[in-house]
């Protein structure tokens, strides 16, 4: 154990001894440090922090219930700024931090932040934090191993206090830096800055601070919907601000810290918590909601700030120990939270407490943690995300004590672990990925036909695709959300962008009709990421029919037939010339396009296109059912596997009778049931617990595809070739049913 050299102790007793809050003994669990102290010296002066030490629960809720006893005053007013930053940080303003005061100026101040942080507000982020986690799993998935802490936990808790805070990405770097300098500046009203750090700490942070004052003055004057012009904003009865500029800024950085370390430091301790209990991860993704669980009991074990601290206001005894006024008391939060006189089997990681919130982790009283409904909500999810994309994931063999060592805000700084890669593959059909993306632009490129643009709030790059791929579009209707699935049109050469062509229809259900009439420019959508059953396969040659909005698939396959220096030729059907999208695109390939608007040349002459059967030629078409059956019987001499099809609506199935039930098992689920007629098998798995993803539910947008192992299929599905429907190797779930003589299907789910 690495031990610090402690200074005399001028005479306060007790001192224990056998306590280092620098040592690796104390980094590795401090919980367990301090039990091997507590029952000898509950209460115990520690010369390296010039502070009492409280490790009881029943006096750490004393000391964090009695303001006027146990002030705040201490934690910060004892800050001093450097006189060079003085003009940007006003000397006295860190004493104003919301952990640094007392009421009535506390009351003010918290009261000036809490509606950032309510339970709605932040149940409103979760998506957004799902989101933001995909996306960085995304990044980092395939290589099999990595540095959780700053590659995923720190990620994903900075972009998701960005979003909150309202700070776009020229804000990124500034305060990924102020999070670390935040933490050694409050440290230093307890603990001496080390010398070679202190000019680059303050010249950064004041830096920092200068750059939030500036936001926080343009918000006051331009607010918008988000926390710093929350905060910027208020009045009080007489019409004033609230808050002065910097003190909104002072708080600002104080989030900057409290909203992205600590969470990220219990995500990271959760890692190490499951990893005893690998049985836990298994019962929590079963159950999502044991994430929240996993959380509680984490911080319970380990919170990500181990003590509070307080001054004492007058002379006094706690746990018989005379202190005197004037004292600081740093309350032990890891200790009150292990302490066996309130909970049973107290360094035992259970995510199955009777109650899980029983702990302080996020302190008591009227400084209970503000943001911890944003901690709950992004932590469980975080942990939820990771675990669903990747459940091998597990610590690297080798843990380093790596932190940054602060007895008041330990941080660890990293966290090696491994992962399995056939983890990626495997939970791509079993988690399903959405994002909120901004609409950017939007185009009326023909009668009834609206072109969409959309891209990432922050101008990152979109998911990868290729020609071919559609995704869902949550379309909010009415009190409800319809889910629709469009064809992206535009070139999966701009990673930046994504264009939808919709097909407002007259008949439809209401989705077309929304999107039309509610979706617009700046407003935010719901999408899923792309899938693709429409694959664009390399071929010499191409013949690509379109009916009407049919043309959007097409696009990126004649972008990418050009660019592979392919021969192409295109029949483009529609009602009439003035119906039919994106005509000013198809300009540029000259005679290769053929026009056949109904109106003047009537149906396109498919039987004189394909008579002749043309070799090494594939054929791609998308568009009403009509078109696409006269293309099939025009096709019927052609090589099979020559036509790839794309549907608009469900394949219609004629049955010469009844449905019957069927046994079905799902082999890695262990689960048995019947199907009855009448009911899907996406509808008894859902039934069961099983994973089971869908969208379309009528077999058209291969989100329910599934692995056949044993049995004949009765193939419903609009996607499958014939080819593929009779080989039996998947089925879609949502429509397909056993085959007429097979009394058993036996999936992979």
């Amino acid at each position: 154990m690495t031990e610090t050299e402690i200074p005399p102790t001028a005479g306060r007793c007790p001192v224990a001894h056998g306590f280092d809050a620098m040592s690796d003994d104390y980094y590795r669990d401090p919980s367990a440090h301090f039990a091997k102290v507590r029952d000898e010296h509950p209460v115990f002066w520690y010369p390296w922090l010039n502070a009492w030490i409280v490790t009881r629960r029943e006096d750490v809720l004393r000391v964090l219930a009695d303001w006027t006893e146990f002030s705040s005053s201490g934690n910060t007013a004892t800050i001093e700024v450097p006189e060079k930053h003085r003009a940007i940080v006003p000397q006295g303003l860190m004493s104003e931090m919301i952990v640094g005061t007392d009421p009535d100026v506390h009351t003010v101040h918290r009261g000036a932040a809490l509606r950032g942080f309510t339970q709605d507000r932040m149940e409103a982020l979760r998506p957004e934090i799902e989101e933001r986690a995909h996306r960085i799993l995304d990044r980092i998935e395939n290589q099999g191993s990595g540095n959780l802490m700053e590659d995923y936990c720190l990620e994903l808790t900075t972009q998701t206090l960005l979003a909150h805070l309202g700070l776009g990405w020229e804000h990124d770097a500034m305060m990924r830096r102020l999070r670390g300098d935040m933490g050694r500046v409050l440290s230093s009203a307890q603990e001496e800055m080390p010398q070679e750090i202190f000019d680059e700490v303050w010249d950064r942070f004041a830096s920092a601070f200068a750059q939030l004052q500036a936001v926080v003055a343009d918000r006051r004057e331009n607010p918008g919907d988000d926390f710093i012009s929350d905060m910027a904003t208020q009045r009080d009865r007489d019409g004033d601000y609230v808050l002065t500029i910097p003190q909104v800024a002072l708080h600002v950085c104080e989030f900057a810290l409290a909203g992205a370390d600590t969470t990220a430091q219990a995500m990271a301790n959760a890692v190490l918590f499951l990893d005893s209990r690998r049985d836990y991860i298994a019962q929590a993704l079963e159950d999502p909601a044991l994430w929240a669980n996993v959380f509680e009991e984490t911080i319970r074990r380990r919170p990500s700030s181990p003590f509070a601290s307080r001054k004492a206001m007058r002379d006094m005894e706690i746990s018989g120990v005379r202190i005197s006024r004037g004292d600081m008391i740093w309350v032990s939060l890891a200790s009150a939270n292990t302490d066996p006189a309130h909970v049973e089997r107290p360094f035992e990681f259970d995510i199955h407490r009777p109650d899980p919130t029983d702990h302080l982790a996020f302190t008591a009283g009227r400084h209970t943690c503000l943001g911890q409904a944003l901690a709950r909500v992004q932590g469980a999810t975080g942990l939820r995300v990771l675990f669903e994309r990747l459940p091998s994931l597990r610590p690297a063999d080798e843990v380093p004590l790596d932190f940054a060592r602060m007895a008041l805000l330990p941080v660890r700084l990293s966290l090696p672990v491994v992962w399995d890669i056939a983890d990626v593959e495997r939970q791509k059909k079993r988690v399903k990925r959405e994002m909120n993306l901004v609409l950017t632009g939007r185009e009326e490129v023909s009668e009834g036909v609206v072109a969409l643009r959309f891209a990432h709030p922050d101008g990152d790059a979109l998911p990868e695709w290729e020609p071919g791929a559609h995704v869902d579009v949550r379309v909010p209707v009415g009190d409800g959300v319809l889910v629709r699935q469009y064809s992206l049109s535009s070139s999966p050469s701009k990673p930046h962008e994504w264009r939808l062509g919709v097909l407002r229809e007259a008949g439809g259900r209401g989705g077309s009709k929304a999107v039309h009439e509610t979706f617009e420019v700046g407003a935010q959508v719901r999408l899923g990421w792309p899938r693709n059953n429409f694959r664009f396969v390399s071929a010499p040659r191409y013949v690509f029919v379109a009916g009407g909005i049919g043309i959007t698939p097409i696009l990126p396959m004649i972008e990418k037939a050009e660019a592979e220096g392919a021969d192409w030729e295109l029949h483009y059907g529609g009602r009439t010339r003035a119906s039919m999208a994106f005509l000013d695109e198809l300009e540029q390939y000259g005679s290769r396009v053929r026009l056949v608007p109904q109106d003047e040349l009537g149906h396109p002459d498919l039987p004189g296109v394909f008579g002749t059967v043309r070799p090494d030629t594939l054929v791609y078409a998308c568009g009403p059912e009509p078109l696409l059956t006269a293309l099939e019987q025009a096709l019927a001499h052609w090589p099979e596997g020559t036509l790839h099809t794309e549907r608009f609506a469900p394949r219609k199935v004629v049955r010469d009778e009844p449905d019957r039930a069927f046994e079905v098992e799902f082999a890695q689920s262990g689960v048995r049931a019947e199907v009855p007629a009448g009911t899907s098998i996406l509808q008894v798995a859902e039934e069961h617990g099983i994973t089971a993803l869908s969208s379309c539910k009528e077999g058209t947008c291969g989100t329910c595809e599934t692995r056949l192992l044993d049995g004949a299929a009765d193939h419903r599905d609009s996607i499958l070739t014939p080819t593929e429907q009779a080989a039996n190797r998947t089925l879609m779930i949502c429509v397909s049913r056993a085959a007429k003589d097979c009394p058993r299907l036996v999936l992979d789910a």
